[in-house]
């Protein structure tokens, strides 16, 4: 009998919504995760730390792990910790950094990851790749999903605001990504998974025309969702690419050209979308989206970030080297220097102030 579905890989909890910490317990003691209650439990020294002393009455089996920071050492030195303990599960409980160290650790050692974010910075949240530096600046590690998601919108509220904004950049980004996959489809014959792009698109056209702001349940609901799934959109992939296209090389220029200088991800990123989209000639798409991220307080040049024009420039030039053989539309236009200024100068134009 012939194969009329697939299986995709996804959690089998997400629970977002205010509140969702205080049931945190409840989530872990599913038989598929911790039916023991032996839980390695990786913090940082911020956020973690401080919700650690809410919640560690109701998880008495857990031992607490503080990580140093996001940092290949650091993934490694948590995964020989874990190693020597017995556990059912490691639960990474933070912003993105300790998320990724918690997902690599996991990975190393063979256990489930159940990833309780702190904020919203970007769609790491549920992706199967882990971010962490490394001696050549930062590196992408494959890992398995995340076996359970938690957000608690009341704890993402207390968060400093730039994350959410960030996080913002980073799906909107989805739209300017699946249009590059689009256009390496139609002139390199790439395959797309239509079900990822399809997924990616919709999270981040969910956030773009959501009228809400980052003060908003609603909005935070959406914008939650919409990493969540953006996740889930690359582990059905099986590469980043529902997420990652000019937006991202050009975010991975300024991080390797200017890494003492580099702004928040999300920002870079939703930056480097409305640039790309207008790129490709979608001006009108363009300046609805430069009008989006401005209404949220992102970046739409690269002066409100710090950078010069030569600057951006220069990495705009030098983006296609930060993904060899990904195809996007900086690949696809070629364009030299004076050619990406006098881009660059009408993109300013057609946005405004």
């Amino acid at each position: 009998m012939p194969v009329l579905t697939r299986l995709i890989p996804s959690p089998v909890v997400v629970d977002i919504r205010p509140g969702a910490l205080d049931d945190l317990a409840g989530v872990l003691a599913d038989e598929r995760i911790s039916q023991s209650g032996r839980l390695a439990i990786a913090v940082s020294g911020g956020s973690g730390a401080r919700l650690r002393e809410r919640i560690a009455p109701s998880l008495p089996g857990a031992t607490w792990y503080e990580v140093g920071g996001g940092t290949i050492d650091d993934a490694i030195r948590l995964a020989g910790d874990i190693k020597a303990g017995h556990y059912d599960a490691v639960v990474g409980l933070g912003g993105g950094k300790i998320i990724d160290c918690a997902k690599f650790a996991a990975a190393r050692v063979g256990l489930p990851l159940v990833a309780v974010a702190t904020n919203l910075a970007h769609d790491g949240l549920c992706s199967p790749v882990a971010t962490l530096d490394n001696d050549a600046g930062r590196g992408s590690y494959g890992v398995p999903n995340p076996i359970a998601v938690v957000i608690d919108l009341n704890v993402i509220r207390e968060a400093p605001a730039r994350f959410v904004r960030s996080g913002i950049g980073d799906a909107i980004s989805n739209i300017s990504a699946v249009a590059d996959w689009e256009l390496a489809h139609q002139v390199n014959g790439e395959k797309i998974d239509g079900l990822a792009a399809a997924m990616a698109r919709q999270a981040g056209e969910a956030v773009l025309r959501h009228p809400g702001g980052v003060g908003d349940d609603d909005f935070l609901q959406v914008l939650a969702e919409a990493l969540v799934l953006t996740g889930i959109a690359m582990s059905v992939s099986g590469d980043s690419r529902p997420s990652s296209g000019a937006c991202h090389e050009i975010n991975h220029a300024l991080d390797l050209l200017y890494p003492k200088r580099a702004a928040a991800h999300g920002e870079q990123c939703g930056l480097g979308a409305a640039f790309a989209m207008y790129l490709r000639g979608a001006h009108e798409e363009s300046a609805y989206m430069a009008q989006v991220l401005r209404r949220h307080g992102l970046p739409v040049l690269p002066e409100e970030i710090g950078f010069t024009v030569d600057e951006f420039v220069r990495a705009v030039e030098f983006a296609p080297e930060t993904r060899p053989g990904r195809y996007t539309i900086i690949e696809h236009l070629d364009l030299k220097t004076n050619q990406i200024k006098d881009t660059y100068a009408d993109y300013v134009k057609a946005i405004g102030s």
